[in-house]
């Protein structure tokens, strides 16, 4: 099983991410001024991989049933839907500019107004991360966001993300936020629900602890600083603050301070155990116990030692409850639970027991007995409570056949959120690395019967993705990914069965096929041990691994000739390459560290860049010769030939302060030609031809017309349109972009942290996306909470036909003039006195027997009667 590399965003986005001027030009001549950027309709979707990265939080709402919420590190957050019992994305908005903000480090769900959320956001506080964090508040559950700017940096992507939450509601005063700060900021506070924040200066330690004081990058050497509040809800009424709340603070001998005056003062809270961090503290005011869950270290990697504690608020009194001795363990406690409905019942997680597995702990005695998820029999034969479903993601056993202990799939590992939903004390939800797991039989395990584990993860996308293909023939799709290597997709839709196997790369760097035989493909990456490399000759099915030339210590990039009879190589720790599959041969005449193309027509023919200089070999790879500079020599640069035209290149890449654009050119790269009115491009892929063009279609991920976005021209560079919104940004797409070459308009996007999503131009439907028929459907409408002169609703809306639907609009008259002031999950519209709720990008596709929810808001005078009639494409829909 992987970790999440720290690093995984931070070196991909240390250049290169801020906008300036119009770069200079290369020293070819600019081509002409392409006219204005319009834009074009496109629904955009995720190809399903199902999680792929670190959930460190999981927080349900205390006051609404099914309202619940993740945070990921790199990939934004998301709302729990019950009806699809999927995960729905909140902050696709993310733009360019400020891609930091896709990494979440609390969560906080309103339990007074539950349409209110709010999101801590910023990946790095080093400076990998050029911007400051932020609070995002939202009073439609994430459909539409404020955004209130902080002073100082958050680390979503930082160690000890695992710990929290950071951010807490006053569960009184709801007014009242408090955020825990990295970095010695210490302890904020907004008394306007997020809109301004200050500092709370008679809070007395701003923390100290550093994972590794002598990293220079400031990655590990940050003080991890404020990593938990929680409040004592007994010490308040409705609309006063609460009085008391506690605080944890990364430092290992001053870990818990407590405020009994709403705030106004801080001590540190007498007698607590010293050694280690308190990662968690959750409170279960029923019956007045603090729970703390300890570790050595930060996380969510790392911890070699722990311990579980039990505070009683009433008479200051500690207890140590550990479920196993502190000598006995080799692992930190983290993912601290309580059953809201049963009070004395307990639960934590061993986050960082990589060997043999995770362990999860249970007591419904207030931690004085625990029982374990599983326990061996006779060493190596485990007997586990649980059985592991993970049919609906099954490449989750990652291909392994494990010797025991160990067991594929595993229970999990950095386990650091783990959630009893305080409505149903049977559902449980739990974070690791790649996914989120869930039961709905929790309670078994309290009577000895067998409980099932499964994925609750569809929906949730948390892919960094690193190069993407779209063969000719064969899949459609296959991609190179971080930490868990990549995939083939012969189903846009679908899950995969596996990732890629025989070898498995901790993160495939680059891949690609070759154009004539697209059966042949190549991928290099990162390997824990073994080659870097491997072959495959059925498009991607299954794999042979390679050789490695002496020195390589990273897969770099490759290139597949024209008719997938040679490769040219150029892996990190070693240079450049060329050969068959087996034995390599140096290249030369090009430097080490080149990024490697192939041509699209001559197998011969390879092409290499390197700091400003484009080198052409003629020779399968065997010499290079340097044929034009003064292209950009700093930032990020992809290249890419055009199928079909031998010697016809396109170039992007740069750097704002530097020259920073896109390149074109159709004499093998000897000569170039800049793009004009591309002011930033950083990106280039090639897909079908439109109707009645001859040249393929260019996609790119740029800024043209001082608009940042994903751009398409069908003609050749001359024009282009912009064919997302911002609705759809995904903050930062630098890393590839590719056509479809058998579907006109389809465009495959890379994320660093939101998978690959693709987008189809409106109207066009692909082999996978069906049209949707009229009808056949049905429909349950529900007011969930009433008020004078307005209400709340919420609508389901069910396939019941035989063929999937790609996009819906739901319509009904409301019998007694009501009208409808804020919608989320749906666009509204209003024509006289018919409503309409239409599908978004991302909830257009229903497939037969699914559904979609949306909901809203509305305001009503005297009578708040139900709708009786809904249509859907025209025809009638049932009403339940």
């Amino acid at each position: 099983m992987r970790a999440r590399r720290p690093l995984l965003a931070g070196l991909a986005l240390a250049v290169g991410l801020l906008t300036g001027a119009l770069p200079p030009t290369s020293r070819a001549e600019a081509a002409p001024t392409p006219s204005p950027a319009a834009t074009d309709t496109y629904t955009w979707k995720n190809a399903r991989i199902d999680g792929g990265g670190f959930v460190p939080g999981i927080v349900f709402n205390r006051s609404e049933k099914n309202l619940a919420y993740a945070r990921t590190d790199i990939g934004g957050a998301y709302r729990w839907d019950q009806a699809t019992k999927s995960w729905t994305p909140l902050l696709d908005a993310v733009g360019w500019d400020h891609w930091g903000h896709t990494g979440v480090i609390g969560l906080a769900s309103d339990s007074v107004d539950p349409d209110r959320v709010y999101a801590a956001v910023g990946t790095y506080t080093n400076d990998w991360d050029p911007g400051n964090g932020a609070v995002l508040r939202s009073a439609d559950r994430g459909a539409t966001w404020q955004k209130a700017d902080l002073p100082f940096k958050l680390g979503g992507n930082m160690p000890g993300r695992g710990m929290g939450e950071r951010l807490a509601i006053d569960p009184h005063r709801n007014s009242v936020l408090y955020l825990g700060a990295p970095s010695g900021k210490g302890l904020w506070r907004s008394t306007d629900s997020g809109a301004t924040w200050s500092q709370v200066t008679a809070f007395p330690n701003p923390g100290n602890f550093r994972q590794d004081p002598t990293d220079t990058s400031g990655y590990n050497s940050d003080n991890q600083g404020i990593v938990w509040v929680t409040f004592d809800e007994s010490t308040g009424t409705p609309g006063t603050a609460t009085r008391t709340i506690y605080v944890g603070v990364a430092d290992t001998e001053n870990a818990v301070y407590r405020s009994t005056d709403a705030g106004a003062t801080w001590t540190r809270l007498p007698g607590q155990p010293t050694g280690h961090l308190a990662h968690k503290g959750v409170l279960d005011a029923a019956n007045g116990y603090l729970y703390l869950a300890y570790s050595d270290r930060a996380g969510p990697y790392d911890g070699a030692k722990g311990t579980v504690w039990r505070y009683a608020t009433a008479t200051g009194t500690w207890t140590n409850i550990s479920p196993v001795a502190e000598a006995d363990t080799h692992y930190g406690f983290s993912g601290l639970t309580v059953d809201r409905r049963k009070p004395g019942t307990v639960m934590v997680a061993a986050y960082s027991s990589w060997w043999p597995d995770t362990q999860i702990f249970r007591s419904t005695d207030n931690g004085a007995h625990w029982t374990r998820a599983w326990d061996y029999t006779s060493y190596p034969n485990r007997a586990n409570r649980y059985t592991m479903d993970v049919s609906s993601v099954p490449w989750l056993t990652w291909g392994a056949n494990p010797a025991p202990p160990e067991q594929a799939p595993k229970l999990g590992w950095m386990t650091e959120a783990l959630e009893i939903d305080p409505f149903d004390s049977n559902r449980m939800m739990y974070g690791t690395g790649a996914t989120v797991y869930g039961t709905e039989d929790l309670t078994k395990w309290d009577s000895g019967a067998t409980f099932t584990i499964r994925p609750m993860v569809k929906g949730l996308e948390e892919t960094a993705v690193n190069d993407l293909a779209s063969p000719p023939a064969g899949a459609p799709l296959l991609s190179a990914l971080g930490d868990i290597g990549g995939f083939r997709h012969t189903d846009l839709t679908a899950v995969p069965p596996m990732m890629y196997t025989g070898p498995n790369f901790t993160s495939t760097t680059s891949l690609d096929f070759a154009e004539t035989a697209p059966a042949r493909v190549v991928r290099a990456g990162h390997a824990e041990s073994g080659p870097h490399i491997a072959f495959s000759s059925d498009n991607g099915a299954t794999w042979s691994p390679g050789t490695d030339p002496a020195g390589v210590t990273g897969g770099g990039t490759v290139a597949a000739a024209a008719d997938g009879g040679r490769y040219v190589w150029s892996p990190d720790g070693a240079g450049v390459h060329t050969g068959t599959g087996g034995a390599w041969t140096a290249s030369t005449g090009i430097p080490a560290g080149a990024l490697v193309e192939s041509d699209r027509v001559d197998p011969r023919r390879f092409y290499g860049f390197k700091d400003g200089t484009f080198y052409v070999s003629t020779d399968g790879g065997a010499s290079f010769t340097a044929k034009a500079t003064g292209l950009p020599a700093k930032g990020n640069v992809r290249f890419k030939a055009v199928p079909g035209t031998a010697g016809d290149l396109w170039l992007a890449g740069g750097s704002p302060d530097s020259a920073y654009g896109l390149w074109h050119s159709t004499d093998g790269g000897a000569n170039w030609t800049r793009t004009g009115g591309v002011e930033q491009a950083d990106t280039i892929g090639f897909g079908k031809a439109a109707p009645g063009a001859t040249y393929q279609t260019l996609y790119t991920s740029a800024k043209i017309g001082g608009v940042r976005g994903i751009f398409r021209s069908t003609d050749a560079g001359a024009s282009w349109i912009r064919i997302n919104d911002d609705a759809h940004q995904w903050g930062w797409t630098g890393a590839a972009i590719t056509g479809d070459p058998r579907v006109y308009g389809r465009v495959y996007v890379s994320t660093n942290g939101r998978g690959v999503i693709y987008g189809d131009t409106a109207g066009q439907t692909g082999p996978t996306d069906p049209p949707p028929p009229p009808g056949t459907c049905s429909t349950t409408y529900k007011v969930t909470n009433q008020w004078s002169g307005g209400f709340q609703a919420d609508v389901t809306l069910t396939n019941t036909g035989t063929a999937a639907w790609n996009g819906w609009s739901l319509a009904w008259t409301f019998p007694d003039g009501q009208r409808v002031t804020q919608m989320w999950n749906a666009t509204h519209t209003r024509s006289g006195t018919a409503d309409t709720a239409s599908s978004l990008g991302w909830n257009a596709a229903v497939r037969p027997g699914g559904s979609v929810s949306f909901g809203f808001t509305g305001s009503w005078s005297g009578t708040n009667g139900v709708p009786t009639a809904f249509t859907q494409g025209g025809a009638s829909c049932s009403v339940s």
